[in-house]
């Protein structure tokens, strides 16, 4: 309905009588709109329909088709007599090279207080006969490159994922790791990826028309798989293998030229990884492996089409000719028994801490306030916090720079971020925070996963996701690498209440207070079964039948360096 709102005609002539296409596009809003009909069976595909009106558009060489479907399809007398789609100017945006300075290649942050903590932390390891836990970075078995660039990054021990992830992948075995936000995911399979990799003397070619990835990374969003290439590029810093990352939002044409440059580790979006091997500039043939950051999202209804694309591509070995890798900080059932279509019998389940908890280094407070004294409340929080870092989060693209205007009209130095936004201006709205100009950044679901922004003290749940998973890895921005964070979420009886028994779940078992009033809620709430308003629980074991074991000594930590949807948002 909010779309139907914004796109409306600029003239006065019926629907129904627009005739071909225009003969310029309709502008409204700075968007631009292509009018005309077609002739169509209504059982007819969406993507045959989709190449007819690129066909169309390709008259008018300035623009391309940004809408990934058809708007609004209008059937009258069982045939297609109207589609409206939306299209935009060419992407020209070339990001900012990445820095070549070694000191900002391996900044890093410290560790915090509680980093120590970790050693207490418990570890469920299932499958067949898992390999040995580490308990240094020096039993990894890491080359000389690969251990100096570990040390550069401020590494001293690894974290309880690291410790079981990189011997599992090691040994081969396809892995589904459970950990909680903040605790080193991403060096976890880095990590033993690279190693593997510069043991065979792999090096990246740049005479090859078709590049041919040893490995394939993908994320559901521009900000998270970029973090990723960044780690990545640090730890192959000074060796032979090349990582690329590949996104929307920037100019194609820049990012063929990047992946021909030579390519051993492709990072990349799913939409963006397909067109790219669409176009015939990646081949498959060679890859060893594919890793799933935030393999629930991936696996939800977003992504799964395209995921089950990308493993059906031509030439993409099978799951038994190549090593998969899952990893979250959550797994819903229904997730964990679909990301075994992807593995092998015999993956490895990993779990980390509670699954699907959130850290208890992050203190979280829920106020109980109503939709309309939420700016009122929001304000009075962010004076008390001064120029600490806040991420402030929204359910809607609209709220998000709603809020931000509100906040910079009472002087308060805020950013925005969000899928609407222009990739140059997502970039630049990261980069103000990161570096404090911007000291609150608001933002929808599309900043909520994976970030790993150095200094963020506080959390604010402006408005409480729909699932508990969602408020996981809201609040995981924070109190991570063992510091102290705060969350502060504004809980609104009328449109939160599904949620209140999730939240009470998660609160003890993070050992934070529990109000009295959201106990009252959570229990005298009809009909609700708390996790997931979609039908969606946790998995804290794995759902295969057999046993399982948990490890005697309970693993320690370590720095994990800078790595670790609301209304229809823009993931990639």
């Amino acid at each position: 309905e909010g779309k139907r709102r914004l796109w409306r005609r600029t003239d006065s002539r019926p629907w129904g009588t627009c005739g071909s296409i225009s003969n310029k596009p309709l502008r409204f809003n700075g968007l631009s709109f292509l009018v005309f009909s077609l002739t169509a069976q209504p059982q007819q595909q969406t993507s045959q329909i989709q190449k007819q009106v690129k066909m169309q558009v390709g008259h008018f060489p300035s623009m391309q088709v940004i809408a990934r479907v058809i708007v609004d399809l209008f059937y009258i007398q069982n045939k297609l007599t109207l589609c409206l789609f939306l299209v935009g100017p060419k992407v020209v945006y070339v990001p900012p090279p990445p820095p070549e300075e070694e000191s900002s290649i391996f900044s890093h942050y410290a560790s915090g207080i509680n980093f120590d903590k970790y050693d207490d932390i418990l570890v469920d390891v299932s499958g067949s006969n898992p390999p040995k836990a580490i308990m240094t970075f020096d039993e990894a078995g890491l080359c000389e490159s690969l251990r100096k660039n570990v040390t550069k990054s401020g590494y001293v021990k690894p974290t309880p994922v690291q410790k079981h992830g990189i011997p599992i992948i090691s040994a081969g075995r396809d892995l589904m790791a459970c950990a909680q936000t903040g605790s080193g995911k991403t060096a976890a399979f880095l990590l033993p990826i690279l190693q593997r990799l510069m043991a065979d003397g792999v090096a990246a070619s740049k005479f090859s028309e078709v590049q041919e990835p040893e490995a394939i990374i993908v994320a559901p969003t521009r900000e998270l798989i970029n973090q990723i290439y960044l780690e990545a590029r640090k730890f192959a810093y000074g060796t032979c293998v090349r990582p690329v990352v590949v996104y929307g939002g920037i100019n194609t044409g820049y990012t063929i030229r990047e992946v021909l440059k030579g390519c051993n580790v492709l990072c990349g979006t799913p939409g963006r990884l397909l067109d790219i091997i669409g176009r015939g500039k990646v081949g498959l043939s060679k890859l060893r492996y594919l890793v799933l950051d935030e393999a629930d999202r991936m696996l939800d209804m977003g992504f799964e089409p395209d995921m089950r694309k990308l493993v059906g591509s031509p030439g993409m070995p099978s799951k038994e000719d190549r090593q998969t890798l899952m990893f979250s900080a959550t797994y819903p059932e229904d997730i964990q028994r679909m990301a075994a279509d992807f593995l092998k019998v015999d993956y490895i389940f990993l779990a980390v801490g509670v699954v699907g908890g959130a850290c208890s280094d992050v203190e979280q407070t829920i106020i109980q306030v109503d939709q309309y004294s939420k700016r009122d409340q929001l304000l009075e929080l962010l004076r008390s916090t001064g120029n600490e870092r806040t991420m402030v989060f929204v359910e809607t693209k609209r709220s998000a720079d709603f809020i931000a205007t509100f906040l910079c009209q009472e002087k308060m130095s805020t950013t925005s971020i969000h899928g609407d936004r222009e990739q140059r201006e997502r970039e630049k709205a990261l980069s103000d925070f990161r570096t404090g100009q911007c000291p609150v950044l608001v933002a929808t679901s599309v900043a909520a996963r994976g970030l790993d922004i150095e200094q963020v003290q506080h959390v604010v749940n402006f408005d409480l996701p729909s699932s508990i998973d969602e408020y996981v890895h809201r609040i995981g921005r924070t109190g991570r690498c063992g510091n102290i964070g705060r969350a502060v979420s504004f809980f609104n009886p009328e449109s939160d209440t599904p949620l209140a028994r999730s939240l009470v779940k998660v609160l003890s078992g993070a050992q934070q207070e529990v109000p009295k009033w959201l106990e009252e809620i959570a229990f005298s709430a009809h009909g609700t079964t708390g996790f997931n308003p979609r039908g969606k629980v946790f998995a804290s074991t794995d759902t295969r039948k057999g046993g399982s074991f948990k490890t005697d000594e309970p693993p320690q930590a370590s720095a994990p360096s800078p790595a670790a949807a609301a209304d229809d948002e823009e993931w990639e």
